[in-house]
């Protein structure tokens, strides 16, 4: 018997907290088997009520190209972005300006976007867009050099809480260019510093890892290697070492 919406709500809730990044439907549904499996109907609806639920709480459930994914609204970001000592860097104008004109004209190629912003776009522009997975290569034009074709990506939705390019405000829309380039801006630094942050985190859990592996093979060395005590002692001190220089790599 499929559970009840009230039944549904904590796991829904609970899985789409943990996971990280972006939940389908089709992730939703991996999570229930057998006859408990409810529909995607049913999910979508669950999915409504929670999104209710968190209308006027600090963070929301929001819809976005790749799933579902709980946010800090956006007003909230002047004070959220205090978590982080060190703001990452920002983006120049002539990497917002060429993302925005991929965003807009794509597919579209770099003399394309060259012949518009009436400058060369340099090739560090386009791998910083590239390595942020803001942009990929989705073909090549038909013409002599077959250029290739740039477009946006799901995790550029993503990162600006857009479902779909339909949610771009039109071009007749922006008005205030400068207070569209301010908010992409801010938009843009919090999802690097979250991103910066996770990848810290998962750096620092390896290396932990790591040390609790060395401390364990060191107690059974020392169970059954009593004879040498000095064989054990360069041993420790060579594994500390090991740890001191990964940690130092860590921090820098």
């Amino acid at each position: 018997m499929p559970m009840n919406p009230e039944q549904m709500r904590p796991i829904l809730e609970a899985a789409i907290m943990v996971a990280g990044r972006p939940l389908s439907v089709n992730d939703l549904l991996k999570l229930f088997d057998g006859e408990n499996k409810p529909s995607a109907k049913e999910i979508r609806e669950v999915l409504e009520t929670l999104q209710q639920h968190y209308a006027n709480s600090g963070v929301e459930l929001r819809e976005l190209a790749s799933g579902f994914q709980f946010q800090a609204k956006v007003e909230l970001s002047q004070w959220l972005s205090h978590l982080w000592e060190e703001r990452p860097p920002k983006y120049s104008r002539a990497i917002l300006e060429t993302l925005a004109l991929i965003a807009y004209r794509q597919p579209i190629t770099r003399a394309e976007i060259e012949e518009i912003r009436g400058v060369a776009v340099s090739t560090h522009i386009v791998k910083t867009l590239q390595d942020r997975e803001w942009v990929r290569v989705i073909g090549y034009r038909d013409v002599p050099g077959k250029p290739a074709l740039y477009a946006t990506t799901k995790a550029f939705l993503d990162h600006l809480s857009l479902k779909s390019l339909d949610e771009l405000p039109t071009l007749a829309e922006i008005k205030d260019l400068e207070s569209q380039e301010e908010k992409l801006q801010i938009q843009l630094e919090l999802a690097t510093a979250s991103e910066t942050e996770k990848e810290i985190d998962s750096e620092t859990t390896e290396n932990h890892d790591m040390l609790t592996l060395s401390e364990e093979t060191l107690e059974r060395e020392n169970e059954t290697e009593t004879e040498d005590e000095t064989e054990i002692l360069v041993e420790l001190e060579t594994e500390s070492e090991e740890v001191s220089l990964e940690t130092s790599e860590i921090d820098e």
